[in-house]
């Protein structure tokens, strides 16, 4: 009988110690991997995403962390980042030690296409769901390989509607009606060609005369433009990573030439880059994607564009040698997602992860504009509105011309 009073309390020791055992559980961190290219052809892209990414984990550690729905508590945030230096024989050797050795609970991609193609099949092959930044190449996203999706850019495949819309619908109206197209063969700007060309052809408002591909690595283009000038294009698309778009940007302004369009993805992409190391005058009317930290968004999520760039000049002051552009974006906006993923996953695991970004398809917006995945994990939400690079006093500016619903200014054509 003495025992008798201690039944309920008995009782209730497996509860207790489930309780126990599940806070137990809770990792002391939640380890982030991913890979930064601190130099390369892609360090002008990749250091800003990292330096974005770096500063979300800042902002939410000073607040404890991130608040994980598994365990109902925060958690700090551990990243583990490795130094690819542009090299996908590298990235490759990193992204399997990130999962194989550090055991990452979530693995991102390093910036881009070319450095974003090795991790694919990696994650794919140990079941590790992938945040991809921004590695939009359409052959990633397949209906056999759930552990993917794409955060900041909309899938390439997407990029080029505006540029073939204006051309088609506006530019032919006014005379342009011969095209040139020069694309590095990467899976990136390659995507886009493909799109760009089969938009163009479908419509028949304009003849492609020129459509040359080359290696991402060229750094003189002195005689392709001669060869685009001597097919008389009305105009120019010229597709490259910033390496590719600052070199025939330079080589174009020494040549003289003039198209009536000309297309450069950096020159807006990146244009304190571009401003940089082109010039105003080597910029100016060219047109160009409108990204997202040149335009203002509505959030229901993190900061918006006002206040995000207030705490990027906190952390990255002028004078720092770190360019605020799209890149500057994307890691931040990558941050967001996986904060709001932990936020609504039932646990860690990847299957877990994977259904806690595509439950938030279609629900989050932030600075970067509307998050919407395809059910095989492309980006179709975020949007590339077509600008162009305008004077602005001695100096350049860059705005929005087209679709109208985005436009603050009204395109001009050469003549």
């Amino acid at each position: 009988m003495k025992f008798k009073g201690l039944l309920p309390a008995l009782g209730l020791l497996p509860a207790l110690l489930g309780g126990t055992a599940q806070a137990a559980t809770a990792p002391a961190a939640i380890k982030i991997g991913t890979l930064y290219a601190s130099s390369g052809a892609f360090a002008s892209i990749s250091m800003p995403v990292f330096d974005s990414l770096k500063l979300w984990v800042d902002l939410v550690n000073a607040q404890g962390g991130v608040y994980v729905k598994a365990y109902n508590k925060k958690i700090p945030v551990k990243l583990i980042a490795y130094d690819d230096q542009s090299s996908t024989a590298t990235a490759a050797t990193l992204y399997n030690q990130l999962i194989s050795q550090d055991h990452v609970n979530l693995l991102v991609a390093d910036s881009g296409s070319v450095l974003t193609s090795v991790a694919v099949p990696i994650a794919k092959e140990h079941k590790m769901f992938l945040f991809d930044v921004s590695g939009t190449g359409g052959t990633f996203f397949t209906k056999d390989n759930p552990y993917i999706a794409l955060m900041a850019d909309p899938v390439s495949t997407i990029w080029p509607k505006y540029i073939a819309d204006y051309l088609n619908q506006v530019a032919s109206k006014e005379g342009v009606k011969t095209l040139a197209i020069l694309y590095a063969t990467n899976d990136f700007t390659g995507t886009q060609a493909k799109a760009l060309r089969g938009f163009i052809q479908k419509a028949g408002k304009l003849k492609i005369v020129y459509d040359q591909g080359v290696p991402t690595s060229t750094s003189n283009y002195t005689v392709l433009i001669n060869n685009i000038a001597a097919a008389k294009p009305d105009a120019v698309a010229e597709l490259g990573f910033p390496g590719n778009d600052i070199a025939f940007l330079r080589n174009l302004q020494d040549s003289g030439e003039k198209f009536r369009f000309l297309f450069s993805i950096y020159a807006g992409e990146e244009f304190d880059l571009l401003r940089k190391n082109v010039g105003a005058d080597g910029l100016k009317w060219a047109f160009t994607y409108v990204p997202p930290s040149n335009y203002t968004y509505k959030v229901n999520f993190g900061m918006d564009l006002a206040q995000y760039k207030a705490a990027w000049d906190k952390k990255y002051p002028k004078g720092s040698g770190i360019d605020f552009g799209a890149n500057a974006i994307y890691g931040y906006h990558t941050g967001l997602v996986i904060e709001r993923a932990l936020a609504t996953a039932k646990g860690l695991s990847q299957t877990d992860i994977h259904d806690a970004v595509f439950g938030l398809s279609g629900k989050l917006k932030t600075l970067d504009g509307p998050f919407v995945l395809n059910s095989e994990g492309a980006q179709i939400g975020a949007i590339t509105p077509l600008g162009q690079v305008q004077p602005d006093g001695k100096d350049v500016k860059l705005v929005s011309v087209y679709p109208p619903k985005f436009a603050n200014a009204k395109a001009v054509l050469g003549k």
